[in-house]
């Protein structure tokens, strides 16, 4: 069976309560749970967090919470993996139903959509990859970034590439942070996610935002607005 996961520790630092804090009307973690039950991609949805608050807010909007993530993996320096394995572990141990394929959600991605989760699992199979996950492309040719210096002033990056075209420079493309398929192999086996063993779901860039900060947290809801609005829905 395949198997959405969503990690939500409670302890956020930048934006405090960041998983439940209400986005454009409802809590955050709930566009992440609605996308997951809406794309049908899943026998089940579930929500790995620490904290029971979250925990009864993800019941509210259709997903399980069958346990408790250890305290040992949510603190701010544990990763995703480790995440997504435990909860693969606790799941065998608790059905009989093998779990073939597992997508990690963030609870923070508000912009995720059915179609590309859809499309995360169709590109999963017809590659024959172990992940499959949400990327999209730079804005501006990372090959021309200025760093500051202590002295404040500014160096190039890539200096030979002083005088070269953007045209001319090869796209670079980075992780939207909003899925991840993988088989229950891969996730098990803590191998890394970006790797030539991976395949990539393109994402347009006006799907795709971070939310880290305050400022992020503005400027996405003044996206998804728009995007609303655009489509007509309320």
């Amino acid at each position: 069976m395949n198997v959405a996961i969503i990690p939500a520790r409670g302890g956020s630092k930048r934006i405090p309560r960041k998983n439940i804090k209400d986005f454009c009307g409802k809590p955050m973690i709930a566009r992440s749970i609605e996308a997951a039950l809406q794309s049908n991609c899943f026998e089940r949805v579930i929500v790995s967090t620490d904290d029971l608050e979250i925990a009864s807010v993800a019941k509210v909007y259709g997903a399980e919470v069958p346990f408790i993530r250890p305290a040992e993996l949510s603190d701010d320096f544990t990763g995703t993996q480790p995440v997504i394995a435990n909860a693969i572990n606790s799941l065998q141990k608790e059905s009989d139903k093998p779990i073939d394929r597992v997508c990690c959600i963030y609870a923070t991605a508000p912009f995720v959509q059915t179609t590309y989760l859809q499309a995360g699992l169709e590109r999963l199979l017809q590659q024959r990859a172990e992940f499959a996950f949400s990327v999209t492309s730079y804005a501006f040719p990372i090959q021309r970034a200025l760093k500051l210096t202590t002295a404040q002033r500014v160096e190039m990056f890539y200096p030979e590439h002083f005088d070269t075209r953007s045209q001319d420079l090869e796209e670079a493309w980075h992780d939207a942070g909003q899925f991840y398929w993988g088989t229950t192999e891969a996730w098990l086996s803590g191998k890394p996610i970006f790797g030539d063993y991976s395949t990539p779901v393109v994402l347009p860039r006006h799907c795709v935002q971070d939310i880290d900060t305050p400022e992020d947290w503005e400027r996405a809801e003044w996206l998804f607005k728009a995007m609303q609005a655009t489509q007509g829905n309320p």
